[in-house]
């Protein structure tokens, strides 16, 4: 019997986003010196003198990032410009240009397009953001959208995730879990209208939430607010996969384990109920829901006291050396491994 000599097929799902990037671009070593960051934090970051651009890219695919029969294409618009504006953010930059690519099927008409361009330019016009080019191609399967955003930062104020310190401490702007809970929200009601299109949705009351998903806003103000109050973050990343996955890429990057309390961390009272309502823990949602877009970032524990006066602000823990871990820990202190179960774009959907 002849023995199967075949190469061993890998399965995308076995290594996961991340580790799949990881994968890819293992090895890449600049050509150029302008190069300062290339994969491996929220944007790429280039030399440009006394400033650096930052650039950062998002590919959103309909039926994985969005489904179109509760995502309003003007919210959907803006909210794809939002996110990625939210990565310049991330890196203490402010977003200047966009680029937009569109691929889109003969289902969607010329006013459907103007709908989702008018959420674009509506996120463009409120951070300030010039709408300079892109490219538009056909699609024989639904909506792909693909957004560059290019933003500026001086070099010494350029915050990546790489830099935490031992003993840090672990802030969060905002609430979490919020966006999670509206995804679900809106799920729900999307089955319910299936069983029975005769049902209205039921979504009166939960305005919170359903803004959350669908129309969250970059973190701009929270940048003001902390150099208005004297504090640099020693690291930083938006929360659009959930904290756990956020404060693991700070802590391996960065070479250091953490804590966070899981009674520090910050969820609104609609959350909260809505979670009960569907049965789950508002600190898993907190922790695994993602698509916030709050600022998580680490100071040094000489801003304490600052910290603690400014509003919407959270103190949730604290970086460790490497070798203690990564840990929630639970009001009764006891310690739970911080595992990233957030959203998996390269998931089997069969599994």
């Amino acid at each position: 019997m002849t023995e199967n000599t075949s190469p061993r097929r890998t399965e995308l799902s076995e290594l996961g986003e991340f580790g799949l990037i990881d994968h890819l671009t293992a090895g890449l070593k600049p050509f150029n010196t302008s190069t300062l960051k290339g994969v491996g934090d929220d944007c790429a970051v280039i030399d440009q003198g006394d400033y650096v651009s930052l650039i950062t890219k998002d590919l959103l695919v309909e039926g994985v990032h969005f489904d179109l029969s509760y995502a309003p294409l003007k919210h959907l618009g803006y909210k794809a410009a939002a996110v990625n504006i939210s990565d310049i953010v991330a890196m203490n930059g402010k977003a200047e240009q966009m680029l937009v690519g569109i691929s889109v099927s003969n289902r969607f008409s010329v006013e459907a397009l103007e709908e989702l361009y008018a959420g674009i330019r509506l996120a463009c016009e409120r951070y300030k953001v010039d709408l300079v080019g892109g490219d538009t191609t056909s699609s024989v399967s639904g909506l792909f959208l693909s957004i560059t955003v290019i933003g500026r930062a001086l070099k010494d104020e350029v915050i990546y995730r790489s830099t935490a310190r031992e003993n840090d401490l672990i802030c969060v702007s905002g609430d979490l879990g919020g966006a999670y809970m509206g995804l679900l929200l809106l799920e729900r009601e999307k089955q319910v209208y299936k069983a029975n299109p005769q049902m209205q949705p039921d979504l009166e009351g939960f305005d919170y939430i359903l803004e959350r998903q669908l129309k969250p806003e970059p973190r701009t103000d929270v940048l003001e607010k902390l150099r208005k109050a004297g504090i640099k973050p020693t690291a930083m990343i938006d929360i659009s996969d959930g904290l756990a996955s956020e404060i693991l890429h700070i802590a391996k990057d960065s070479g250091l384990g953490c804590r966070i309390y899981e009674n520090k961390i910050p969820v609104d009272i609609v959350t909260a109920e809505v979670a009960a309502e569907f049965q789950i823990d508002p600190v898993t949602a907190a922790m695994n829901g993602g698509e916030d877009y709050e600022l998580l970032f680490t100071a040094g524990v000489n801003d304490f006291d600052k910290l603690k006066e400014l509003k919407g602000i959270h103190i949730i823990g604290h970086m460790t050396e490497k070798a203690e871990g990564e840990y929630l820990v639970s009001e009764g202190g006891s310690l739970y491994p911080i595992e990233a179960q957030g959203f998996n774009h390269m998931r089997d959907k069969q599994e």
